[in-house]
């Protein structure tokens, strides 16, 4: 691998990972931030469509949820150029509001084309392939025992994450 490839692939992570903090943390100009004019984003049946759609329907979708947490593990890249394509290997956590909180788990992978245009690479497309998912009741119980052991998340402004300057001027 070149010097290049490394940079390259260092960049194409950095662009999946903050796709993940954008909607974990509602950050909506960061998630459009990281999509070409002309992209289009395929979510199944639940949307289809470019970079400006996507950001005014994530909203809705996660307004059901109290908080999220996606989470990359296995990637793949292959470069050519300008191009790129990505698998990656996601689990993405979905808890409910209360009362009678519920836990949804989805295990599927992104399916990714980029392009590197003006020295910045973005997504050219993106689509989500579904492997697995589990829904179950939250243990309230054990979750109130859980999260008094250290500061929790949250999917706004109150996140621990914001209380840091560069995460804070991420873009």
């Amino acid at each position: 691998m070149t010097a290049e490839e490394a940079i390259d692939r260092a960049e194409l992570t950095d662009l999946v990972v903050r796709y993940c903090r954008g909607i974990d943390r509602r950050d909506w100009g960061l998630v459009r931030s990281l999509y070409w004019d002309d992209a289009i984003d395929h979510h199944g049946a639940m949307f289809e469509g470019g970079p400006d759609a996507l950001v005014e329907w994530l909203p809705t979708i996660v307004a059901g949820f109290e908080l999220t947490v996606h989470g990359i593990s296995n990637s793949l890249f292959v470069l050519a150029g300008n191009l790129a394509e990505g698998e990656h290997y996601a689990t993405a956590y979905h808890r409910t509001h209360p009362p009678a909180r519920r836990e949804i788990v989805i295990a599927g992978r992104y399916l990714d084309r980029y392009e590197r245009r003006g020295g910045v690479w973005k997504f050219a497309e993106r689509r989500l392939a579904f492997d697995h998912g589990e829904a179950r009741a939250l243990d309230e119980a054990a979750w109130t025992e859980l999260s008094a052991q250290a500061p929790n998340g949250a999917c706004d402004r109150s996140d621990p994450s914001w209380a840091l300057p560069l995460l804070r001027g991420l873009r």
